[in-house]
């Protein structure tokens, strides 16, 4: 845009002396000041880098500080009962163990990746769709990461701690990191899929972040991976099994790999939170009760391709009907927390953390109870499909309903 008289900078001799573009910054009443670019003898207005999605009404650092002090005297249990659940880097599993090997003659590697297009022919765009959806998620780990470094008390404060806490989280997110990889590649190799496409959807993804309503609080946030940990187990196990209908075997193997490490994570946040039921049941059960309250969402909440911004209530809706993760899913998984962490079996609560443990307790009937509703809606209804264009998939047509 051309700028008005009053917000002259340079006079026009001085800004024909200059032969090509230059920025300038300029003052404003909002959070973001405007760059202006010189583009001939016009003033071209740029707005700085914003986030296409992002949260409202974000809460920080609502753990009373004196609670501080559990996690510090938790350190050696997480050495002894946590770090021990990580596995060796020598004999774990890499991307490489699964996909066509790149320094094997031309022809050798060229008709592997021929196998593995072979493969992936037969695999339905809504299948495909949810594979993305669950590759996507994993490549956002840098956002995952970030989180876990924003809970008081365990966080790590250097980047390269030793606390046990700080530990934990690297070598968590270096298994997790493991997972976008393989799926990345793998994808790209199969030709099925818009990569471009879905690299920008991580781009906007990681830029957005996630607000996962924890609050900086280590109670909410070690619930929170433990209930989205078993959700990945889920989802990944599942798109294991419909991709192994449609032939793609060593797709069903990598799926399933990756299922049983997300089980083995959940495991280890599963014990976190045990522990803190064991040692501060009450506010353990007050931070269970908000994080159902506020429910569980994944973290792709933000999701955008740059055409829809819809895409994460799109693809969660066809995850829903294709079978790889649903509300009842969702229930199931509430259903299981509250058994394994004896939440019914909780005593020496407070007046308010015993309304929080009925709360809780109560909510797996509940969800069931509203997922049969809306699916016998769904069945009675007979509507029309309903589609939408999927730039993942070349912007063909998936059904939404």
């Amino acid at each position: 845009m051309a700028f008005p008289s009053s917000h002259k900078i340079f006079s026009q001799g001085t800004i024909n002396s200059f032969n090509k573009p230059f920025k300038v910054f300029m003052a404003s009443s909002s959070t973001y000041s405007s760059i202006a670019t010189l583009d001939g003898d016009h003033m071209i207005e740029k707005k700085p880098y914003h986030p296409a999605k992002a949260p409202t009404n974000q809460v920080t650092h609502s753990m009373p500080p004196e609670k501080l002090e559990i996690f510090k005297s938790l350190e050696n249990w997480v050495e002894e009962n946590i770090l021990a659940r990580l596995n060796d880097v020598e004999k774990n599993w890499q991307p490489q163990d699964f996909l066509p090997i790149s320094h094997e003659s031309d022809e050798e590697f060229y008709e592997q990746v021929k196998e593995l297009r072979k493969r992936t022919k037969e695999i339905p765009d809504e299948h495909l769709v949810a594979l993305v959806a669950s590759m996507i998620t994993e490549e956002a780990l840098p956002t995952y990461q970030t989180m876990l470094n924003t809970l008081d008390g365990s966080r790590d404060e250097t980047g390269a701690s030793l606390n046990p806490w700080a530990i934990w989280v690297r070598a968590w997110t270096a298994e997790e990191n493991r997972h976008g990889d393989l799926l990345h590649k793998y994808l790209y190799l199969s030709g099925r899929v818009n990569m471009r496409q879905i690299e920008k959807t991580i781009q906007y993804l990681v830029g957005a972040g996630m607000d996962p309503k924890t609050e900086n609080n280590p109670y909410k946030g070690f619930i929170y991976t433990s209930f989205q940990e078993r959700a990945t187990f889920i989802y990944h196990g599942n798109t294991a099994r419909l991709v192994k209908t449609h032939g793609d075997t060593k797709l069903a193997q990598i799926c399933g790999t990756i299922a049983a490490e997300e089980k083995r994570h959940e495991a280890s946040y599963i014990k976190i939170v045990e522990k803190l039921f064991e040692i501060d049941p009450d506010e353990t059960m007050l931070a269970l009760a908000d994080m159902m309250k506020k429910n569980i969402t994944m973290p792709t909440q933000f999701i955008y391709d740059g055409q829809d911004y819809n895409l994460f209530q799109h693809f969660s809706a066809v995850s829903d009907r294709v079978g790889a993760y649903s509300t009842k899913d969702y229930g199931d998984i509430v259903e299981f927390m509250v058994g394994k962490w004896k939440v019914e079996k909780l005593t020496g609560l407070s007046s308010e953390g015993r309304k929080a443990q009925d709360y809780v307790c109560g909510l797996p009937a509940r969800i069931k109870r509203f997922d049969e509703k809306i699916r016998a809606q769904k069945k009675a209804n007979h509507a029309a499909p309903i589609t939408v264009p999927c730039s993942w998939i070349f912007g063909r047509e998936i059904r939404i309903n």
